[in-house]
């Protein structure tokens, strides 16, 4: 059907004129997409640290907070000399400026080499160890780098292959947590929109040459600053391809935003392509064992003397050394006094709801509510991982509780620390739902508390909780459930 545009053209006297301006729009139509308008074009540029500094090769300085790029022309021992391409501030010269600009000496140790979007770069895949434990089964592998060097490496070999892609990027909240460029984009950038969806228009076109034309799977979490711009972008790119917008709470507790409602969840984004459709088996073919969820909270709103728990629930847990199992909870300490002045007791160690960083936190139940749960064994004791917490203390959640009391979930016995083994039964038949609530999917108890337990002292900027990716994984995609 013709539109309003192929009308008023077809009412043009010259025919000629008729026919180069058809043609003219005929074109544009092929490149341009109405509706989600941004620069596609802005320039990307990565650094090569381990590059040598050599003649013809484009360089740039060390310190981030300068922008400025070069042209190597000849390079000694210790210096190199340079042609001036960009200025501090990233505006490019021209070449009649060029030209007219002097050569620039610079100490090698200064300048790490620079490429820009679009020039040639041969990645290569280089072996640092591996770790066997998987005997004949198919081996996984983990590439370091850029993400988009590594997503044009792996055209060469797995193009047209891939089941599933699953990308977790930056969710552009003008908190300055993620770079363009090499540099922070923040609240005050009139172009980070722009920059996101042009570093996401080129990565999500390589993607999608991996992906299987006849059946496969896009998973990207996103949150509200750009779940909207991500969709009509996925609509140009994956044209005809139908997605779903799951809703997933990360946060129980909400995250504080001034003057707008609290966040509570995040998104994933699911687009099928071609025949991939969603497993008709969504839960576990075998019984699984209930997940504990940590007794000491991560979240900073919960720290001693903030309003959260409040002065009640930070107190001494005591656990036997020998046993392993808590003999004593005691009393609340007042506020102002110092957690080293809890009370001693012969053969057990005093165990307070402190953080890796050594910041004092509250345990998530009272004293009583923790005796009652202790007492009925969904109370759980493991040994800690650093030495401010020397056990780890977990519970089991209400409404887990009141799903054992009424029969959803089945007790098979106790572990050595008196606390009960709660199973869920398997074999339920289901689809899961768009809307994800299981407290599972807490990113402070399960992403945050979870690394912090594994890997003391190491920090994890924005970390997943394990068990919400490993829920959509195998959920997204019609595959057996014994092979997750």
């Amino acid at each position: 059907m013709p539109s309003a545009l192929d009308t008023l053209i077809g009412r043009i006297a010259d025919e000629q004129l008729r026919a180069e301006i058809r043609a003219a729009v005929g074109e544009l139509r092929k490149v341009t997409d109405f509706g989600l308008v941004f620069e596609a074009h802005i320039p990307e540029t990565v650094r090569l640290p381990d590059h040598p500094i050599r003649r013809g090769i484009k360089v740039t300085l060390r310190d981030l907070t300068d922008q400025s790029m070069f042209e190597v022309v000849s390079v000694d021992k210790r210096t190199a000399t340079l042609r001036r391409l960009r200025l501090p501030d990233g505006t490019n010269l021209s070449k009649q400026d060029e030209a007219e600009i002097q050569t620039e000496k610079l100490r090698l140790s200064s300048l790490v080499a620079l490429a820009e979007f679009g020039d040639a770069i041969y990645p290569g895949m280089r072996h640092l160890g591996s770790v066997q434990r998987g005997a004949e089964n198919a081996a996984h592998v983990v590439i370091k780098g850029e993400n988009h060097h590594v997503l044009e490496a792996l055209q060469f070999t797995q193009a047209g292959k891939i089941d599933c892609i699953y990308i977790d990027p930056p969710y552009n909240s003008g908190a300055r947590d993620w770079k363009y460029n090499n540099h922070f984009v923040d609240g005050n950038d009139a172009w980070r929109h722009s920059k996101w969806l042009a570093m996401m228009d080129r990565r999500l076109k390589l993607a999608k040459h991996l992906l299987r034309s006849d059946a496969s799977v896009l998973l990207v979490t996103i949150d509200d600053n750009e779940v909207y711009s991500l969709g009509l972008l996925l609509d140009q790119i994956f044209r005809g391809c139908e997605r779903q917008l799951v809703s997933i709470t990360i946060s129980p507790r909400g995250k504080s935003r001034a003057d707008r409602l609290s966040q509570v969840d995040e998104y994933l984004v699911v687009t099928y392509i071609g025949s991939a459709r969603i497993a008709e088996l969504t839960s576990q073919t075998r019984d699984t064992e209930v997940r504990w969820r940590y007794l000491r909270r991560n979240d900073i709103e919960s720290a001693r003397g903030t309003a959260k728990g409040g002065p009640s629930q930070f107190y001494p847990i005591y656990v036997n050394e020998e046993t392993e199992r808590i003999v004593q909870i005691g009393d609340p300490l007042p506020p102002g006094v110092e957690a080293t002045s809890a009370p001693r007791k012969e053969g057990a160690v005093a165990v307070l709801p402190i953080r890796e960083d050594g910041v004092e936190m509250n345990w998530g139940l009272t004293g009583p509510s923790l005796r009652r749960a202790l007492d009925d064994g969904y109370v759980r004791v493991t040994r800690g991982s650093h030495p401010g917490q020397a056990f780890t203390i977990a519970y089991l959640t209400g409404p887990n509780i009141r799903k054992v009391k009424s029969g959803t979930y089945v007790v098979t016995g106790a572990k050595p620390d008196g606390s009960k083994v709660v199973m869920i039964p398997g074999g339920k038949v289901s689809r899961p739902t768009t809307a994800w609530r299981e407290t599972r999917y807490d990113a402070g108890e399960y992403g945050t508390g979870l690394l912090g337990e594994l890997i003391p002292g190491r920090k994890f900027p924005f970390p997943k909780s394990l068990y919400a990716v490993e829920d959509t994984l195998p959920c997204s995609l019609e595959i057996s459930p014994t092979h997750w």
